[in-house]
């Protein structure tokens, strides 16, 4: 008991040292606080290519809004990375690789609608073409 209390005491070369590995550890712990992340390039750049293939594919003609929504969400994910705020960065780069993919599915649904309607119409025409022909035969 004696000995442990000795260890605290202020004075002396053991409260020299206690002083000095509290201090060390002090630091190591602000340094471990105080690390620097990384930007989320990976992130960053899958949302700039899901960009740029949905503009490849035309979608700014069917799905514009949600186009647009990505592009604003990549530009503040390069404004995070600016102001060295990396976790919402990610995050905004992640919203924005998935707005444009829903991008482009909408927009391809929507040209397999077009594409579904014409056939609809061209089955109708077919149809009436068949009753009038049947009719003129008899």
């Amino acid at each position: 008991m004696i000995s442990t209390i000795r260890l605290f005491k202020v004075g002396g070369k053991s409260g020299l040292f206690l002083r000095q590995a509290i201090a060390t550890m002090g630091l190591l712990l602000i340094a471990g606080c105080a690390s620097v992340q990384q930007p989320p390039m990976a992130e960053l750049q899958a949302a700039e290519l899901a960009i740029a293939d949905a503009e490849r594919s035309s979608v700014a003609d069917y799905a514009p809004a949600e186009l647009s929504e990505a592009r604003d969400k990549l530009r503040a994910a390069h404004s995070a990375v600016q102001q060295e705020k990396m976790v919402q960065a990610k995050r905004l780069a992640e919203e924005s690789r998935v707005d444009a993919e829903l991008s482009s599915a909408r927009a391809e649904a929507a040209r397999a609608k077009v594409v579904n309607d014409e056939m609809h119409k061209s089955i109708d025409t077919l149809k009436h073409e068949m009753q009038r022909n049947t009719g003129e035969n008899q």
